[in-house]
């Protein structure tokens, strides 16, 4: 079979989305004959069912799900490698490093002072963003390169590094009935309300920083299970309480699957050579 081409697997993807040809259509902006007759070709040249059609529904097979799953990480990998070709071909590399704000460990200061004495060094920028935003943009090609908690990320197609691996505690307000506790298990903590990490704050409970979190936990609307490295952002009016049966959370640097660029390299090394100190 001749290898398939991106337009092929755009137009799978948004029958597949859709679940329904004219609005496909009409978001790809062709006609819908058109459309329907590139699906049909599609399917034959693979040999493979990828729509069950009728005349009130369209559904995916389970063929067409594992291929729309892979379509979506082929079509972003096309999309990556136009945005690293393009920042490559700057006058200027510079390399993007995502990070969760305060989600370094303490360890970026000292992993950017040893960069800069790397042969290999490039400028560094720094985009903070969402726990569950770092993995896409290092996939996508907007970043190069991002400090990741391996227990909660997906790390499908990236390599990473392991660099520091922490127990974890319970931030509380000091007026907390468990504040004053030596440590607690995670029984202990039943009933109480967790924030979760997500660039939609439209939810009250809904956090993206290391800031927002504690201000939350503060006026005493939830408690959070985090690794024991935020001591060192607490604020006077919390506490941290050991967990002794919270899984340990590992902090990991991750990068495109296959990447080799000199100035990645050199991050990488000087981040695990850092990290082990």
């Amino acid at each position: 079979m001749d290898r398939l081409q991106t337009r092929e697997l755009a137009f799978f993807v948004a029958v597949a989305e859709e679940l329904h040809f004219g609005r496909a259509a009409e978001r790809l902006g062709i006609a819908q004959p058109p459309l329907s007759r590139a699906i049909g070709r599609l399917e034959r040249r693979m040999g493979v069912t990828l729509l069950e059609r009728s005349s009130r529904r369209v559904a995916l097979t389970p063929a067409g799900e594992v291929f729309l799953t892979e379509s979506r990480r082929a079509l972003d990998a096309v999309d990556a490698a136009v945005r690293r070709a393009q920042r490559a071909a700057r006058p200027v590399s510079r390399l993007v490093v995502a990070m969760k704000p305060g989600g370094d460990c303490g360890l970026m200061p000292g992993i950017l002072a040893a960069y800069d004495a790397e042969r290999d060094a490039v400028p560094v920028d720094i985009v903070l963003c969402s726990a569950h935003e770092r993995a896409g943009m290092i996939r996508d090609g907007r970043a190069d390169v991002g400090l990741l908690h391996r227990s909660n990320t997906d790390l499908t197609g990236l390599d990473f590094a392991e660099l520091l691996t922490e127990d974890q505690v319970v931030v509380l307000p000091r007026s907390h009935r468990l504040a004053g506790r030596a440590s607690v298990r995670l029984a202990d903590l039943a009933g109480e309300t967790m924030p979760h990490w997500s660039a939609d704050t439209s939810n009250e409970l809904s956090v993206r920083d290391v800031g927002q979190l504690l201000q939350l936990i503060a006026l005493g609307r939830a408690v959070a299970v985090v690794p024991a490295s935020v001591r060192g952002q607490l604020r006077d009016d919390l506490v941290c309480v050991p967990v002794t049966d919270a899984e340990p959370t590992t902090l990991v640097l991750a990068w495109p699957q296959g990447g080799r660029a000199p100035a990645l390299a050199a991050f990488v090394r000087t981040a695990t050579i850092v990290a082990s100190r």
